[in-house]
């Protein structure tokens, strides 16, 4: 099983913003803290903060954050969310019929229904929260500056 660039993206601009809660962060600096392309995470910024993970702020002073805590936000939610479908192969596709001579009989195709069911169980055992701990060595490689601490 392979996802998708976009899911990629995804994960790493939710991860970014996990890692830089304490202020808005934007689309040019996620784009060059991990050297991927601005277009596309245009398109992802767009898409999860209609699906409600982010919010986005219009304006000069603008940016993005994360709609909810990170430990709230399951990792099998994000794939789920951002990639089209789970077909492995073209007989789990919805509405297709008879795209293959054993299809009647086939066990295979319950069997990569069952291991993709399993692959996103172990996603749902994760957290955004999960992904960016330590956190240290994560905003350093990114360059993000430390957190600070807030006391109560």
């Amino acid at each position: 099983m392979r996802l998708t660039v976009y899911s990629d993206y995804a994960l790493r601009l939710m991860m970014y913003l996990s890692l830089n809660r304490e202020r808005l962060s934007t689309i040019s600096e996620i784009a060059d803290a991990y050297d991927i392309s601005k277009a596309h995470l245009m398109k992802i910024t767009h898409e999860l903060g209609l699906k409600g993970f982010i919010e986005t702020v219009r304006g000069r002073q603008g940016g993005m954050r994360l709609a909810r805590d990170a430990s709230t936000i399951g990792v099998g939610e994000i794939v789920r969310a951002s990639e089209p479908d789970f077909a492995i192969v073209p007989c789990m596709e919805e509405g297709a019929e008879r795209v293959c001579a054993i299809q009647p009989a086939c066990v295979l195709k319950r069997a990569l229904a069952s291991a993709a069911a399993a692959f996103l169980d172990i996603l749902d055992g994760y957290t955004l929260a999960d992904l960016t701990k330590p956190s240290a060595p994560l905003r350093s490689l990114l360059a993000l500056p430390e957190a600070r601490l807030t006391t109560a």
